[in-house]
């Protein structure tokens, strides 16, 4: 498929234009004008592209890119090893932030979901048919301990667990992949019995004491791995292409 084809079936699916971002989607860095064989991974880092060219690869899609609002414009350093590797390669980079987030498919919140075992009620911004922040329902309470296993299993990654006095039980459960964790007051508010971001701050323990809520940092890589692995398997069936998704690992 042509590179700038493939765009526009990206842009299509996932729908940019309709979400203020903090960087450019689509289709970052021109590469080959042919595109047969793309690696998705999360973040466009070096290793991650060092792969892309072991494996002659036409394309990387990726969740983290580059150009991201108020980081400085020049290329040099190690900006400039990143664009220079993906020019010199002829490798397109395609990169969707907030659209794959919020996805209803194959989204970094819905695939998070389904692997915790929660059925999605709605958008913790009220009047936000697309908000970051979403909520849902566990099929049965659970323990704070019982979540946080359920979590580690399925991230392969221990969380960070910040319980409050009570509840006692969750059923009701917040969430936002990456770094959602200010999301936690609209969790509150909504009577969620958790929050679950990827990243937490200094002040969000206090928040989470405060407000009564338990909060859960499960890793910003680790909650969002499995959107652009969707949407690579997503690209396989439905186009054709050759994907591998490639997992660097992040501890963060």
């Amino acid at each position: 498929m042509n590179n700038f084809a493939l765009e526009a079936v990206l842009n299509e699916f996932l729908s940019p234009h309709l979400i203020k971002d903090y960087c450019p989607n689509g289709l970052q860095v021109e590469g080959k004008t042919e595109v047969k064989k793309i690696i998705t991974g999360v973040t466009a880092c070096q290793a991650l592209i060092d792969r892309a060219i072991e494996e002659k690869a036409d394309a990387l899609l990726v969740h983290h890119g580059f150009f991201w609002k108020g980081e400085p414009a020049e290329i040099r350093g190690m900006k400039y090893r990143r664009i220079k590797a993906l020019i010199e390669n002829g490798i397109n980079l395609y990169a969707y932030h907030l659209p794959l987030d919020v996805h209803t498919q194959v989204g970094n919140n819905v695939q998070l979901a389904q692997r915790l075992g929660l059925d999605i009620t709605g958008g913790l911004e009220l009047g936000n048919p697309r908000s970051v922040a979403i909520y849902g329902e566990l099929e049965q309470a659970i323990s704070g301990e019982d979540f946080a296993s359920r979590i580690a299993m399925a991230l392969q990654r221990e969380p960070l667990h910040i319980a409050p006095n009570s509840p006692d039980l969750i059923k009701k459960v917040g969430w936002c992949t990456g770094g959602g964790q200010d999301y936690i007051e609209l969790a509150a508010q909504q009577g969620c019995d958790a929050f679950i971001s990827g990243e937490v701050s200094e002040r969000t323990t206090h928040t989470a004491r405060e407000l009564g809520i338990h909060y859960f940092a499960a890793g910003h890589h680790a909650t969002e791995r499995y959107g652009v692995k969707a949407l690579g398997e997503w690209l396989a069936q439905e186009h054709g292409f050759d994907i591998n998704f490639i997992d660097i690992d992040n501890p963060v």
